[in-house]
């Protein structure tokens, strides 16, 4: 057994219970669900501390036996860095190609600050061998694809403080983007160009913009006249930036069976 880290101290009698559940996951779901993050870093570090081993690694195995538990796969995922957790899941969702697992991108990419998404294709990198943004591009591309490149460009150049005036100018072009020049579709060479050059913020404060204008959610306009893929796509992204207690309350629904 491996010594024991003073920094380790505090969650012995927990690791114990854990180790002797380790392949009983309705019983490490009891043990590890409720753990904050602080708690689970702790808890990983007192477990590497008394028995020698990675506590996510040690589910990994119980995963790999598992490969049809879901509650397996949960926990697994709860005890990863966040970084790791999402290289993970947009690895899953690049693989599957399915609208519903690009959501997880969709959260990634709008919902975790510019360091966040660093480590996060860093984690991608070191555990793939692979470019998170390449890997995002195949042909023929999904929307979700072309936006979330769109989005990962924009992190990369973007610092500035979000500006009013740049917000009220891309208020008024979002309004004609969402009518495509009078076809009904949106124009989405506009909306991908804006995404490129806008940091999240910068987004958020142009879609406050545009309901003040308009009296109304640009997301309600992308319902009135959706006409496609791309369509549906950016209303769910649009939804992630702007307001994501709709969004999560939709993809709960959209999860539930």
């Amino acid at each position: 057994m491996a010594a024991r880290s003073p920094a380790a101290a505090g969650f012995e009698n927990e690791c114990r219970e854990i180790h002797g559940a380790c392949d009983e996951p309705r019983r490490l779901s009891r043990l590890l669900a409720h753990r904050s993050a602080s708690e689970r870093q702790q808890i990983k570090a007192t477990y590497r501390a008394m028995f020698g081993e990675d506590l996510a690694g040690r589910l990994h195995k119980t995963l790999t036996a598992n490969q049809d538990n879901e509650l397996c796969n949960l926990l697994y995922l709860w005890m990863l860095d966040l970084a790791e957790r999402d290289a993970i899941m947009a690895r899953d969702a690049i693989e599957s190609g399915a609208a519903a697992d690009y959501r997880a991108l969709v959260e990634v990419f709008t919902r975790r600050k510019q360091d966040q998404l660093f480590f996060t294709k860093q984690a991608y990198l070191a555990r793939f061998k692979k470019n998170l943004e390449q890997d995002m591009v195949t042909d023929p591309s999904h929307p979700y694809q072309r936006l979330l490149v769109a989005l990962a460009t924009s992190h990369k150049s973007h610092h500035d403080e979000p500006s009013r005036h740049i917000a009220k100018c891309d208020a008024r072009r979002l309004y004609d983007a969402k009518n495509g020049g009078g076809t009904g579709s949106v124009d989405e060479a506009a909306i991908l160009e804006m995404f490129s050059k806008r940091s999240i913020p910068q987004l958020r404060l142009a879609l406050c913009s545009y309901k003040h204008i308009y009296g109304h959610d640009f997301t309600k306009a992308l319902k009135k006249n959706l006409a496609g893929d791309f369509e549906e796509s950016l209303r769910v992204v649009v939804k992630c930036i702007y307001t994501p207690s709709k969004y999560y309350f939709t993809a709960e629904e959209y999860a539930t069976p």
